[in-house]
């Protein structure tokens, strides 16, 4: 007999990984499956920070590292911060944990308590709600307009602030819909966190350099609320080390150690030579960020110039990640031979089982209307993708 806790019972599965296995099941039968459902550049880790992995392994890097990461590794975090964002944190503020996720995790689980409020933007990242709902805290979730690139609004924060509010979770650039938030658009927002003395900011800046809009803006730049910022990053994105596992945040120096201590007894550390890679894609040449970027951009503009080709969806042009993030509820209510489609999982699963395309549905995002699309792959692969997404449509009606 089962007897899960509540905690568990409570959180949902990740509905990208569920899609990927989805995908993956196909492929495993001998079916050419798409798999746009998953954030992972198809790029190989550059050479010289795979080099640095195996020094490490022969180097006998191998003894359990500090909770915190590598004393290298930190003040490369910290000199990072300070070179490309103008931000001054300390070594003894950055901690290094198992991937973005798990220094996000770290974050709230330290910040959060039960009953606590949470500021969510919608469509917003799936783990985020979850999260929260781990922490037994509360999601208040706030709706941004396609109008507005889905982007929420100064006073769409203030309208829900309360005296239990304790953070806002931002993303720019944003997974699921690739907006980017500007300077003016986050000085905004800051003056009202400023005068929300009890309110944090968690904020998701691992797409920071797959960005098409110019010079990343981060909301801890300003002074009057940079003590209350904690931002999380990590070396997945940027340098096409997913499997790596290497993320970190920079925060006051309290939720440092307190992000140490939780790790501590979860984790221990991350993954030692990972660590040692990541000190080389930090410190090392930029010419594999710059040259991805122009790749993501390059795809960006082709799966946008083939998705306006398909009636009945709407998409904003992102302005930054990897992510498409069109609206479709113009199929819903229509139908094949074998299925009718009513919400934007029908529709993924209509796409996966007849197209044979991965994608994962809106819902998910909290935005039910939209689906989203990885671009993170081979200007062949979307221009079949998209082919077959087009073909595949057009049987509904």
């Amino acid at each position: 007999m089962e007897h899960l806790s509540e905690r568990l019972k409570s959180l949902s599965p990740s509905a990208t990984m569920a899609m990927n296995q989805k995908t993956r099941d196909l492929k495993a039968k001998g079916i050419d499956v798409i798999n746009l459902s998953v954030g992972e550049p198809d790029f190989n880790t550059p050479d010289h920070i795979k080099e640095a992995g195996k020094k490490a392994i022969d180097d006998n890097v191998s003894f359990y590292p500090p909770a915190a990461g590598f004393q290298d590794l930190r003040q490369a975090i910290s000199d990072k911060f300070k070179r490309e964002n103008n931000l001054d944190y300390s070594p003894e503020q950055i901690v290094v944990s198992v991937g973005a996720k798990n220094s996000l995790a770290n974050v709230i689980l330290s910040l959060i308590d039960k009953g606590d409020e949470v500021i969510v933007p919608a469509p917003y990242w799936v783990t985020y709600v979850e999260l929260v709902k781990l922490a037994e805290g509360i999601n208040i979730v706030i709706n941004g307009a396609l109008e507005n690139d889905f982007k929420v609004t100064p006073e769409q924060i203030e309208a829900v602030i309360t005296p239990k509010t304790k953070a806002i979770l931002l993303c720019s650039p944003s997974n699921p819909t690739g907006a980017v938030y500007s300077k003016s658009e986050l000085a905004a927002i800051a003056k009202i966190v400023e005068k929300n003395p009890n309110m944090y900011v968690i904020t998701d800046e691992i797409y920071e350099h797959i960005n098409f809009v110019g010079k990343h803006e981060s909301i801890g730049q300003f002074e009057s609320i940079k003590d209350r910022v904690i931002i999380i990053n990590g070396v997945s994105k940027a340098y096409a080390m997913t499997g790596w596992r290497i993320g970190y945040i920079g925060a006051p120096l309290w939720v440092a150690k307190a992000c140490i201590k939780l790790q501590g007894q979860l984790l221990t550390g991350p993954t030692t030579n990972a660590q040692k890679a990541a000190v080389v894609a930090l410190n090392g040449d930029q010419k594999c960020v710059t040259d991805n970027n122009k790749a993501f951009l390059r795809r960006r503009d082709l799966i946008i110039k083939l998705l306006k080709e398909i009636p009945g969806l709407e998409t904003p042009v992102p302005e930054g990640a990897f992510y498409v993030f069109p609206k479709v509820d113009y199929y819903f209510g229509k139908a094949n031979d074998s299925i009718v489609i009513n919400s934007s999982n029908d529709l993924c699963i209509y796409l996966l089982e007849n197209a044979h395309i991965g994608t994962v549905p809106g819902e998910a995002f909290g935005e039910p209307s939209c689906i989203r699309i990885s671009y993170a792959t081979s200007d062949d692969k979307i221009i079949e993708a998209m082919s077959r997404m087009k073909r595949a449509l057009s049987n509904l009606k």
